[in-house]
């Protein structure tokens, strides 16, 4: 079984800065891409940032400068720095993992995978 877990998430002020970690675990075989995505009250789940396993990123136009993706494959684990945060930042943020994974029968199978969520408050 593969689990995502993320942590790091609060409340902060505006221009304030917080860290995100994301952490796989379970029978995985290889870690492909990994990402970030939001979503805020009332609006749609939207990409924030993502990072392939060649280390090349991509990010949201809003987030451009301010954030930053990376990973440790070692300990299977992605971040998200967020710097300058904004109050329009305020979302729950899920992290994502395409993910290659020992399935029942011992056959390697991949799909993508979503972590619990955590709170993001950008607030004075």
């Amino acid at each position: 079984q593969v689990r995502l877990v993320e942590s790091g998430g609060g409340l902060v002020q505006p221009g304030g800065s917080l860290r995100l970690s994301c952490a796989a675990s379970g029978s995985i075989f290889s870690i492909n891409a990994m990402g970030w995505y939001r979503q805020a009250p009332g609006k749609q789940r939207e990409l924030v940032a993502s990072i392939t396993n060649d280390d090349s990123t991509n990010y949201a136009d809003s987030v451009k400068g301010r954030f930053t993706i990376s990973r440790d494959n070692v300990k299977k684990t992605s971040y998200l720095q967020m710097n300058s945060l904004k109050p329009e930042d305020t979302a729950v943020y899920f992290c994502n993992a395409d993910l290659s994974y020992y399935a029942v029968g011992g056959y390697v199978a991949r799909r993508d995978f979503w972590g619990q969520g955590t709170q993001v408050t950008v607030s004075s």
